[in-house]
C-alpha cells in the first residue's frame, strides 16, 4: 500500500539534495561569468589558487567543504566559505519553495531563485550583473509564463505571455526613468578635499588605475556615458614629462582637455600631481539593474516589479546611510543595487499575497 508521507519525505529530501547540487553549479557561474570564462569548459571545477581540477569525490555539495575544512586537497589553499554558503542557501530555498508552491510553479521558481542567487553574489563582488542572468532570465521568465499561465495568475497562455512581457518592459522602463532622472539631478559630485592631495592616473592596457589620496580604482569605473567628464583643480600636475601649475584638467574616458588643447589618453602613460578639488560623474545605478528588474518582472509580474523596486530602494538606502553614518563610505564607494532588488523579489515571492491582503485591510478595515 502506498505511503503518502514517505513519498512526501522523498521529494523533500530530493529538493534539498538537488538544490545543493545546483548550488555547486551556481558557484561555478558566480566565479566564471564575471571573468568571461566558460561555465562548460573545463567541465569540472578547479581550485582558484592552484587551478587543479577537483575530482568528483572532493566535489560533493556541502559535504566536501566540511570534510576538507574549507581547504584545497592539492595545495592547501583556503576555499572561501561562500562556496558552502551558496550550496546551503540554494538547497534551503529549493526545499522551502517545494513546500510552499504547487509543483509546476515550484519548478519555475527553482530557476528564478537560482538567477537571484547568482546575481546577488556577483553584484556584491564585482558590481555587475551579467547578461546571461538578466537577459537570459527575462527570456526564461516569459517562456515560463507561456508554459505555466498560473505564474501570472492567468488561464490563457497568450494572456500570461503578454502580462509577463509587459511586466518585464515595466521593470526596465521604471529603472530607466529613475536612472535618467537621477543623472539630471545628481549626475555630478563636487568634492572639496580637506588639504591638497596627491593623485595619479597610470595607464594599464585599455584601462588605467586612478588614485586620489587613499581612494583607488579603475578609470573605467568612473565613466558610464560618452558625455561624462571629470574636473580636477590641480595646484600642480605633470602629464608624462610636461609640467603644469594651477591648472584645471577636464577629463573624459578617452581624452584630456587642458584649456584649448586636447590630448588622447591612449597616448599618455602617466598623469600625476596634487589636486585641491574634483568633480566626478556618477550614476544612480548600473544598466545591469534595469535588465535585472526586467527579469524579475518576467517571473513575478507588475506587482512584483513595484514591490521589488520600493523594497530594494528602502533597504539599499538604509544600508547606504548606515555605512555613511559609521564613516565607512568613501566618496568613490559604490553600493550594488541588484542584491536589494533580489531581496524584494524573494519577499514578494513568498509573502506577496499576504502583503496585499494586509494592505487591503488597512484601506478597508
Amino acid at each position: 500500500m502506498e505511503n503518502p508521507a514517505a513519498f512526501e519525505w522523498f521529494f523533500r529530501v530530493f529538493a534539498f539534495v538537488l538544490g545543493a547540487a545546483i548550488g555547486s553549479f551556481l558557484n561555478v557561474c558566480i566565479y566564471r561569468l564575471p571573468l568571461d570564462l566558460s561555465v562548460n569548459e573545463p567541465k569540472r571545477s578547479f581550485c582558484p589558487s592552484c587551478k587543479k581540477q577537483i575530482p568528483w569525490s572532493q566535489n560533493l555539495p556541502l559535504l566536501s567543504w566540511l570534510w576538507l575544512r574549507g581547504k584545497c586537497a592539492s595545495c592547501g589553499s583556503g576555499i572561501a566559505f561562500r562556496y558552502f554558503a551558496v550550496e546551503l542557501l540554494t538547497a534551503l530555498f529549493f526545499l522551502v519553495i517545494w513546500l510552499v508552491f504547487p509543483w509546476p510553479i515550484a519548478l519555475i521558481y527553482w530557476v528564478f531563485i537560482s538567477l537571484l542567487i547568482v546575481a546577488t553574489f556577483i553584484d556584491f563582488a564585482h558590481f555587475i550583473i551579467p547578461d546571461e542572468v538578466t537577459i537570459g532570465g527575462t527570456i526564461a521568465g516569459v517562456l515560463a509564463s507561456l508554459a505555466v499561465p498560473a505564474l501570472m495568475e492567468q488561464a490563457s497562455r497568450l494572456l500570461a505571455f503578454a502580462w509577463s512581457l509587459g511586466a518585464a518592459a515595466l521593470g526596465y522602463v521604471l529603472l530607466w526613468l529613475v536612472l535618467e532622472t537621477g543623472k539630471k539631478a545628481f549626475g555630478k559630485k563636487r568634492i572639496r578635499l580637506d588639504a591638497p592631495t596627491p593623485f595619479s592616473w597610470v595607464r594599464e592596457n585599455d584601462d588605467a588605475e586612478f588614485v586620489v589620496g587613499d581612494e583607488k580604482g579603475l578609470w573605467s569605473d568612473h565613466f558610464a556615458r560618452e558625455t561624462d567628464r571629470m574636473l580636477l583643480h590641480c595646484a600642480e600636475a605633470q602629464v608624462d614629462e610636461r609640467k603644469f601649475e594651477n591648472v584645471v584638467f577636464e577629463l573624459h574616458y578617452d581624452r584630456l582637455a587642458i584649456g584649448e588643447e586636447t590630448l588622447q589618453l591612449d597616448q599618455i602613460d602617466r598623469i600625476a600631481g596634487v589636486v585641491r578639488e574634483l568633480q566626478i560623474p556618477r550614476e544612480a545605478m548600473g544598466r545591469g539593474d534595469l535588465k535585472f528588474l526586467a527579469a524579475i518582472g518576467a517571473f513575478l509580474g507588475w506587482s512584483g516589479v513595484f514591490f521589488s523596486f520600493f523594497a530594494g530602494s528602502l533597504v539599499g538606502s538604509v544600508v547606504g546611510l548606515t555605512t555613511m553614518a559609521a564613516g565607512k563610505r568613501a566618496w568613490s564607494a559604490k553600493i550594488p543595487f541588484g542584491p536589494y532588488l533580489a531581496l524584494g523579489a524573494v519577499v514578494w515571492m513568498f509573502f506577496g499575497a499576504r502583503l496585499v491582503g494586509w494592505y487591503a485591510e488597512l484601506l478597508a478595515p
